[in-house]
């Protein structure tokens, strides 16, 4: 019986955590980074992974670079940080990626 209060106890635990996780924010306006005229003809590309803290109005406050190149990066950052996103009732981090493609000089987001 004591095994089985516990099953319950986590099984509640789980769902009320999953249920207070935020849903996922809606980007309302997107800039996508312009890919460096130097790093494309020097074919230098790759994805970029960043999070984006985001108020509750859906301004970007701050970015943060979590991988990727460097110099690819500041401009994947100055272009998330443009975004707007759909409001929500709190701050909230959202993941972010962007791939610069040097075999076809383009960039997309994930």
């Amino acid at each position: 019986m004591q095994k089985l209060i516990q099953i319950v106890a986590i099984a509640f635990v789980l769902i009320c955590s999953a249920a207070a996780q935020p849903a996922e924010r809606q980007i309302v306006k997107q800039q996508v980074p312009e890919y460096p005229a130097l790093l494309k003809k020097m074919k230098i590309g790759g994805t970029v992974k960043l999070s984006a803290t985001v108020a509750p109005d859906g301004t970007v406050k701050k970015t943060k670079m979590n991988g990727g190149n460097p110099m690819l990066g500041e401009f994947a950052c100055a272009a998330v940080s443009k975004w707007k996103y759909a409001p929500a009732a709190q701050t909230s981090n959202v993941p972010v990626e962007i791939v610069f493609e040097p075999k076809s000089a383009s960039v997309s987001v994930k």
